[in-house]
């Protein structure tokens, strides 16, 4: 096949998808071909879809529930999405990412109570806007402080009415008053997902899964300093520059599309 696509621009095609697990619009401009090609070749090499992978590892799994009606608000803040996303803390000088699955198994590793950081996001259903916190819990009075701070960053980028704003039926936010006050503070009114369906929030469980394989673990940490220092300039990365497929751009070039 004369027109066939070199051997050499088929394997760096496969070596970017196993390196960057991002699809064929992100791969393409990479490696100086067309999406389609890059989608060809992956068809060709029985390369699993993105959604039927495992977002850290890459392999294969059963593709999980999907929203029935895909939907998209028609205008910033008319509805934002908020959860939490549980990490386990990193060691100082790394974990076993850094020294292999035996350094978990020793006595000390054992004896030691690492903890979790609960990572705290908010993101904008129509432009995608996103902001992230570190926090040490996920109690009421620490989500009610995290969807101030949330509010007042949008607000500096061109977000200054937030009139829905929809979470998961935790405690914090369905029970605490400090969080409903922050909404009545907003004039926001509280949108609750249907139990037991995360992907009504998908949204903001896309931006979990984003935040994992392009901050969390995308490169190894040796302290949770590190990687928590990390997240700031990831968000504005996020924000500025990663290109966003489902809006075929940034998420500030919704915002302020001039």
């Amino acid at each position: 096949m004369p027109r066939r696509t070199p051997f050499e621009v088929e394997q760096r095609v496969l070596q970017l998808r196993v390196q960057l697990r991002q699809g064929q619009d992100r791969i393409g401009p990479a490696v100086g071909v067309p999406a389609r090609t890059v989608g060809a070749i992956l068809r060709r090499h029985g390369v699993p879809r993105l959604s039927e992978c495992d977002p850290l590892t890459g392999r294969a799994i059963r593709a999980s529930k999907q929203t029935a009606v895909r939907y998209e608000r028609a205008r910033p803040g008319e509805l934002v999405h908020i959860d939490v996303k549980k990490l386990g803390r990193i060691p100082d000088g790394g974990g076993w990412r850094a020294h292999g699955r035996a350094a978990s198994d020793t006595a000390a590793h054992k004896r030691a109570r690492i903890g979790f950081d609960y990572v705290h996001s908010m993101i904008d259903d129509h432009s995608r806007l996103a902001y992230s916190e570190i926090h040490p819990d996920e109690k009421g009075a620490t989500c009610a402080g995290f969807l101030t701070r949330a509010a007042a960053y949008f607000a500096t980028h061109g977000i200054t009415r937030i009139e829905r704003v929809m979470t998961d039926n935790h405690f914090s936010y369905r029970l605490s008053n400090d969080f409903q006050s922050v909404l009545r503070w907003l004039g926001a009114k509280h949108v609750l997902i249907r139990p037991h369906c995360p992907w009504q929030n998908g949204k903001v469980e896309r931006l979990n899964r984003t935040l994992q394989t392009e901050w969390a673990y995308r490169q190894i940490f040796t302290s949770n300093t590190a990687r928590a220092d990390a997240l700031a300039p990831f968000i504005e990365h996020y924000n500025a520059h990663r290109h966003h497929t489902a809006i075929n751009g940034t998420p500030l070039s919704r915002v302020s599309p001039t």
